[in-house]
């Protein structure tokens, strides 16, 4: 089974720091440990919703989770997700990145790409992770958890 190596670390620091068993998380989640347990060790990938409630539980961002930044958490860092905001496609275009470019660099269909750029469905986690990867942009500003945009180099943000 391939790891993907997202968020698989800084969950088990996380977890450790707080002694917080899966069986609490999964509670949290209301989903089955077992699931929970798969999500946690990165066997599949966990849905951005989730992650989501899990940076809410532990007060970190999801670049922290990522492990983009060391920092924990942004200053008005919100709970939410909120799709509203459609800033995927504000980046895009100030990237001067076409529909099509981007879901070619991303690996994803362009029709699904302007699905998670208006908001109709979340983007996955893996498309995210990759995208904020690839651009060192954040994953908490694309997703409305952030009004600033943080961009991050090799080593980190900035």
């Amino acid at each position: 089974m391939v790891k993907f190596m997202i968020y698989l670390e800084r969950l088990k620091a996380l977890k450790e720091r707080y002694g917080t068993t899966q069986e609490t998380i999964s509670n949290m989640l209301n989903i089955s440990r077992g699931r929970y347990s798969h999500y946690e060790i990165e066997d599949d990938l966990m849905p951005l919703k989730y992650l989501n409630e899990i940076c809410n539980y532990y007060h970190v961002s999801l670049d922290y989770i990522f492990n983009f930044t060391e920092k924990k958490q942004y200053k008005g860092l919100k709970k939410e997700i909120n799709l509203s905001k459609n800033r995927l496609k504000e980046w895009r275009k100030s990237s001067k990145l076409t529909l099509i470019e981007l879901s070619d660099k991303i690996k994803t269909s362009k029709s699904m790409l302007s699905m998670y750029e208006k908001g109709t469905i979340l983007i996955p986690t893996q498309v995210l992770y990759n995208l904020c990867k690839k651009y060192k942009i954040s994953a908490d500003y694309l997703l409305g958890r952030i009004d600033k945009n943080i961009t991050f180099d090799k080593n980190g943000d900035k």
